[in-house]
């Protein structure tokens, strides 16, 4: 097995690139022939359509209440994980002590505040800080921008830390792509030569954790991650995600920005509950041995904090697994200069996220090459993968075309038909129906504004349920699209093109 190649181009036997570049064809393939196929058999076949159209939508109701379920079981546990005294629990375990947290801090080109409150948020949990190793690694391309930031950061937060390192990453080095993976790799390989190494910390007692530069932890973040940790059936083989929430500045969002923020943080929030098919995403930690086993983060690839958690599965033979963690970490919603900014912003992110089908060629190729994992793991793991990639390109667009396409296409004889009379209705029933479940998000979305406490009127109230309505319509443009066109460039062997989530605080 290969482990570090990132596109078909990194082979050099000819079968092996061509089996490489068929499964980096196959999503972007099978996501546009469902929907031509949609638009064709509504042509020729409206009839069967019409039946799919209606066993689809109560399939999606049957998912809604699923998800119901599921999100307020994990809201829930997280609400009972910040109540919860972790660092007392933690200290009934001998040699507690031993522990370190390794924090990597990537910058890009962010602003002093998103940077420094981050950093608060570091001094006010209560882990102690004798036992943590801060890494500020920013990025040497935005160096005259951020330059200042990195003094002023340095100069108040570097002597309350066991150890405090700050790294320039070098711009345009051989074999990476600009970004956080490569940010990170190298900032994770500095820490291990001028710190850990120097004194001889055991990797294994050390957990490292990778945030993005607008995380916040709250307070009790390390003490629970330590526990878990230490409590953990084989913790070096194990990868620790806790709850991104998305909310650091979400009333500075235009009203789309805060509605997807909040279905991200939610979507997240109850794939916590599925802990066999959970992958690492955004700011997540691991054990630092398992990082030097694989060898860092791939400075190669746009994924790099699911393809972190893919090289340890592939690493270990399948002998590792994502431990959730229901205890919340925040983050920015994204929100740029403008409202039409944003909205490009809010595009371009998603599609950098759903660039993440690049690892269905990845993990479909090392498996046909690993003969340790068994078939029974390769064939759960192979679907749930490109089922997720699947849907997330297809189905908000059948949802929307299905209801009315057969009807549109389908010629005079299936138009005067009792389903394509009732077929409308039907339809619209049934997800007015499903859309009670958005209840639920509405319900917790208050709920999670307590944690950014502002007041809230009663047609401020009443303007955000109005809303989530609006969201079906936002997760095609923001949600859908954006999946098509990375599975698109994907399929057509392109590069994504490098870009940077900005950050922007209005307040």
């Amino acid at each position: 097995m290969n482990l570090r190649i990132a596109t078909s181009h990194d082979l050099e036997n000819p079968k092996d690139r061509r089996l490489f570049r068929f499964f980096e064809i196959l999503p972007g393939a099978i996501s546009w022939l469902t929907i031509l196929l949609a638009i064709f058999f509504s042509w020729q076949q409206p009839f069967l359509v019409a039946i799919f159209i209606l066993i689809f939508d109560i399939y999606w109701f049957f998912r809604g209440i699923y998800f119901a379920f599921h999100l307020h079981s994990s809201y829930k546990k997280m609400q009972e994980h910040q109540k919860t005294d972790w660092l007392g629990k933690l200290k009934e375990i001998p040699d507690w002590q031993k522990l370190y947290h390794l924090c990597l801090f990537t910058v890009c080109n962010e602003p002093l505040k998103v940077i420094k409150d981050a950093f608060q948020t570091l001094i006010d949990s209560d882990y102690p800080k004798d036992k943590m190793i801060i890494v500020l690694s920013a990025e040497e391309k935005y160096r005259q921008e951020t330059e200042s930031s990195i003094n002023t950061i340095s100069k108040e937060f570097s002597g309350k830390f066991f150890k405090f390192l700050v790294t320039w990453h070098p711009a345009g080095l051989p074999g990476e792509i600009a970004g956080k993976g490569s940010n990170d790799n190298w900032a994770g390989k500095r820490a291990k030569e001028d710190v850990v190494d120097l004194l001889n910390i055991p990797y294994e007692n050390i957990v490292v954790s990778f945030f993005d530069t607008d995380t916040c932890i709250f307070p009790k973040y390390f003490s629970c991650l330590s526990w878990y940790y230490l409590k953990a059936k084989d913790p070096t083989k194990t990868s620790f995600q806790p709850i991104p929430l998305f909310i650091n500045n979400i009333w500075e969002a235009p009203i789309f920005s805060r509605t997807l923020a909040l279905s991200s943080t939610f979507w997240n929030t109850l794939s916590q509950e599925r802990p066999e098919k959970l992958v690492t995403f955004s700011s997540h930690a691991m054990s630092f041995k398992a990082m030097v086993d694989v060898g860092f983060k791939q400075p190669n690839v746009v994924s790099d904090d699911s393809r972190i958690f893919w090289l340890c599965y592939l690493k270990y033979n399948s002998n590792y697994s994502v431990q959730p963690i229901y205890y919340p970490i925040s983050m920015d919603a994204n929100v740029s200069d403008t409202v039409f900014k944003t909205a490009v912003s809010i595009y371009k992110q998603q599609r950098r996220w759903a660039y993440g089908a690049d690892e269905i060629p990845y993990v479909f190729f090392n498996f046909l090459k690993n003969k340790e994992i068994s078939l029974k793991k390769k064939l759960s793991q192979g679907f749930f993968l490109f089922e997720s990639h699947w849907s997330w390109a297809t189905n908000s667009l059948l949802l929307f075309i299905l209801g009315w396409l057969p009807i549109a296409l389908g010629g005079d004889n299936f138009s005067q038909t009792l389903i394509a009379h009732n077929l409308p209705h039907l339809t619209s029933r049934i997800m007015t129906i499903t859309m009670i479940g958005l209840l639920s998000s509405i319900y917790l979305s208050f709920s999670l504004f307590s944690l950014k406490p502002k007041s809230i009127t009663k047609l401020r109230r009443l303007t955000f349920v109005v809303e989530w309505l609006i969201l079906p319509l936002g997760m095609i443009f923001f949600s859908a699209l954006p999946a098509l066109e990375a599975q698109t460039i994907l399929m057509l062997g392109k590069p994504l093109p490098s870009w940077a989530t900005k950050k922007v605080r209005k307040a």
